[in-house]
């Protein structure tokens, strides 16, 4: 069993008409499309198997992005296998506009989805098999969270017992492990978590599934969970537009291991020095978030100390979002410097386990 493929997540495409101008946002939408065909042109020079897009294909779900990123896609001399971002399918219903949930296999039926259904299973490879799950669910009040709903999770738990004697692949937008420290309950860090997760992952375990792919995060990180990788992958419209390439091997009388690579776009034309511009276009827009980071349970520090410590952590979303970050503050208080470090990639003896971006891992 040897085979290649590549991860992009969170291409937000935006057609020009489409580029949001509000000055806040964190993502450069602007390059969506050339970064995208740059990316897209260095894997069509390779001998992929397939391609993986986890989420946040367009910036908020406008038709004529959806219908721009279908014709390119088709394009590709390889499979596409896609699932839906929560930026894809912003409301139920669709808009003149944009798509609503339901739309979105009709879409992408040559990528993953053969019927109307949210979610589907292919054998995409002998003995390999890619599971496309939806987690965008919105309530009684149509409001949008990251949940799997009972009729997913019936379907799932049908599914896996015939399966689980395959390398199974589950792709899904919203992330099923940490990849923060105590993400599942922080008021920033819980919307980029399934709600449901740790269902998700007991039925997983009991299939014998190993490896997810996610996005909607924006950085680059490798969790484990008990016997499970999950795999996120940063956006290719913010720093530090970042891709994926896995090489999955399996030698006779050995175990299955895979390769991670892992590329950037450093430049598009018009944007010759977009790793810079983009890593200060995030620090140029952090105050706001790390004074609320510095409020927000657990540290909850005063507004006026975390006015005084947010210009420090100017650069610190963009060292998350690259992965494999070293952490250490050390004119913070002993508190806030300890949680700090909390961030980095490293082992339990405090060495540093540089694995967010290059990694083999022998299942």
């Amino acid at each position: 069993m040897n085979f290649r493929f590549a991860i992009i997540s969170d291409p937000h495409v935006a057609v020009p008409h489409t580029v949001p101008n509000h000055s806040h946002r964190f993502h450069l939408v602007e390059v969506s499309i050339l970064a995208l065909e740059k990316v897209l042109n260095h894997l069509e020079q390779l001998n992929l198997d397939f391609l993986l897009l986890p989420g946040d294909l367009t910036q908020d779900g406008e038709i004529d992005n959806h219908d721009w990123l279908v014709k390119r896609l088709n394009a590709l001399p390889f499979p596409v296998f896609v699932v839906p971002g929560n930026h894809d399918v912003p409301s139920l219903q669709p808009t003149e506009n944009k798509i609503g949930l339901h739309q979105f296999p009709s879409y992408y039926n040559h990528f993953g989805y053969e019927n109307q259904q949210l979610y589907y299973t292919k054998e995409i490879l002998p003995g390999v098999r890619i599971i496309g799950l939806n987690s965008n669910h919105f309530d009684e009040e149509e409001r949008q969270l990251g949940y799997l709903d009972e009729e997913q999770l019936t379907w799932l738990e049908k599914l896996l017992p015939q399966v689980k004697d395959q390398l199974l692949l589950v792709m899904i937008h919203h992330n099923v492990i940490e990849h923060l420290p105590d993400q599942s309950d922080h008021p920033l860090g819980k919307r980029y978590m399934l709600g449901n997760a740790s269902l998700l992952l007991k039925m997983l375990r009991s299939a014998n599934c190993q490896l997810i792919f996610t996005g909607h995060l924006h950085v680059q990180d490798l969790a484990y969970d008990r016997g499970i990788y999950e795999i996120t992958t940063g956006s290719l419209v913010s720093y530090p537009h970042p891709y994926r390439i896995i090489e999955v091997k399996r030698p006779p009388k050995g175990s299955l291991s895979l390769n991670i690579t892992s590329h950037r776009v450093k430049s598009v034309p018009g944007w010759e020095n977009l790793e810079a511009i983009s890593r200060q276009w995030l620090g140029d827009r952090s105050f706001g978030f790390m004074v609320k980071l510095l409020t927000a349970s657990p540290l909850k520090i005063s507004i006026e100390e975390a006015e005084k410590f947010a210009p420090s952590l100017r650069d610190f979303w963009s060292d998350i979002a690259a992965g494999d970050g070293i952490f250490d503050f050390p004119d913070f208080p002993p508190e806030v410097r300890r949680y700090f470090q909390q961030f980095s990639a490293v082992k339990a003896d405090g060495t540093p386990a540089l694995m967010d971006n290059q990694a083999i891992l022998n299942l």
